[in-house]
């Protein structure tokens, strides 16, 4: 019998790598002759770089870009053996990185997420995963853009200063500056956000109060963003600001897809088309998947769905493991999922429960006794 597994990571406790080499361990109990395949898989945000980098014999790399302030920070990102870049924009430009009373939209740019990209071509990566969950800004992306060398330049033929205060002082762009090598690389955005870039259901309106914007910075902002929107079409004709995922971290999705021909795909399929993994899902017999948290929210685009997807194009049986199950975990079986487990097998504390040692043995132990029954139902 042949078995993928593809688990997102238990976070705080697994790595996705390790999730899965404890599922395949408690198989093996069950069914020594199985034919096991485990692969890294995240859903483009926290984790990705961990995932694809462990999973896939790849090298970290340091780096010191700008925080969202533009103060110094060390950020570091993945590079895979084919040279390909896996970058998180929350490593530079997130939200975390600033405390309550720092966060305001109006300064918070996205330079250092443009400096983590730059470095990596310097490297020789022409190919890019970009995860940009988690974001501090709504910027719209120059300050990324400024880092490789597009110019935003206002009246008086300056610079504009960083975030959304120097969006709304850009009076023209210029791409003279750009680094060359930027029309050799592809870049493919991981975001599962669908909003547009203006309206009641863009960037402005819906995330930037929780990035530290009152009422008045959301009306400034979201004037700011159709007039700039407006004057990039002028040189970017096809740009678009309404197409799903342009509101995605402040606005970075437009930009993103407009000044770098960038694809925004939702993190998972980004992720399953860098490692391959549907080609041996294709061949399996039998699909496991899993994350931490089972509930609702598993079928908005996280791993063990989106993984239940691609089986399902194969007609395989897929069964997902999990830390906990929460509200609504049923609504995965309508999703491609036949049947979901907890790992947890007796009472205990949160801490005890988030050890690794102790996910490890209850994932390992709960996969041997599904699989028992599944041996024995063959």
């Amino acid at each position: 019998m042949k078995i993928a597994i593809a688990m997102d990571s238990f976070k705080g406790s697994l790595s996705s790598i390790d999730a899965g080499n404890a599922a395949a361990a408690g198989i093996l109990r069950a069914f020594p002759e199985a034919e096991i395949k485990v692969f890294p898989v995240a859903d483009g945000g926290e984790g990705t770089v961990d995932a694809l980098v462990s999973g896939l014999n790849g090298s970290y790399r340091t780096v010191t870009v700008s925080d969202p302030l533009g103060r110094p920070i060390q950020a570091q990102y993945g590079i895979l053996p084919d040279q390909t870049a896996v970058i998180e924009m929350a490593v530079a430009s997130g939200l975390p990185l600033l405390s309550e009373s720092e966060r305001n939209p109006m300064k918070t740019t996205t330079y250092g997420f443009g400096e983590m990209i730059a470095d990596a071509v310097r490297q020789g990566c022409r190919s890019f995963i970009l995860g940009i969950g988690g974001s501090a800004t709504n910027d719209c992306g120059i300050g990324c853009l400024q880092a490789l060398g597009f110019g935003f330049y206002n009246k008086d033929r300056k610079q504009v200063p960083y975030g959304a205060k120097g969006l709304a002082q850009v009076h023209h762009i210029t791409t003279d500056q750009v680094i060359p090598e930027l029309h050799e690389c592809q870049f493919h955005v991981a975001s599962d956000v669908t909003n547009p870039l203006c309206g009641e259901t863009g960037c402005s309106a819906v995330f930037a109060p929780q990035k530290g914007a009152d009422s008045a910075m959301i009306a400034e902002m979201e004037k700011s963003m159709q007039r700039f929107s407006a004057m990039v079409k002028e040189y970017y004709p096809d740009s678009d600001a309404d197409l799903p995922g342009s509101g995605a971290a402040g606005g970075l999705g437009f930009a993103l897809r407009t000044f770098l021909n960038a694809d925004l795909k939702p993190g998972i399929d980004v992720v399953i088309n860098q490692t391959g993994i549907e080609a041996a899902i294709s061949s399996a017999d039998i699909v496991i998947t899993g994350e931490g948290r089972m509930d609702a929210q598993t079928v908005m685009g996280k791993v063990p769905v989106g993984i239940a997807k691609i089986a399902k194009k194969y007609g395989l049986p897929v069964i997902a493991f999990c830390g906990c199950i929460d509200d609504g975990a049923e609504i995965c079986n309508q999703n491609g999922i036949d049947a979901f487990f907890s790992i947890l097998r007796s009472i205990t504390t949160f801490e005890e429960a988030m050890k690794s040692e102790n996910t490890k043995k209850n994932l390992a132990d709960t996969a041997e006794q599904v699989f028992r029954l599944y041996q024995r139902m063959r």
